[in-house]
């Protein structure tokens, strides 16, 4: 996939996912990796972005398999953000619709 389609989209990406449930960082990137192809630390970046803009809290919880995971969780900030974002993904890709004739 071409890289300026993917750029920007991560964000949307990453909060949606969060929107579900709290996840951990490489839960986030194998989750988003296995429909786009987007490099681990590009998925962590947007995570330390978003964390210090205020829209996710973190917070430590034990593992089975290794060290304790950091966990990113949304907050009301995160959601609005979100809500932001879909609006404006919809109009957008509904004009590119419309302009390739597939609606």
């Amino acid at each position: 996939m071409n890289v300026q389609f993917k750029k920007g989209v991560v964000d949307l990406c990453v909060l949606a996912l969060l929107d579900e449930h709290d996840r951990y960082g490489y839960e986030l990137v194998q989750k988003i990796s296995g429909k786009i192809f987007v490099s681990e630390g590009t998925v962590y970046t947007v995570l330390r972005r978003l964390t210090k803009e205020g829209y996710f809290d973190t917070y430590q919880k034990g593992s089975t398999e290794g060290p304790p995971r950091k966990y990113y969780r949304m907050t009301d900030a995160g959601k609005a953000y979100l809500e932001t974002l879909l609006h404006e993904w919809r109009s957008f890709n509904r004009s590119v619709n419309e302009l390739i004739g597939e609606e």
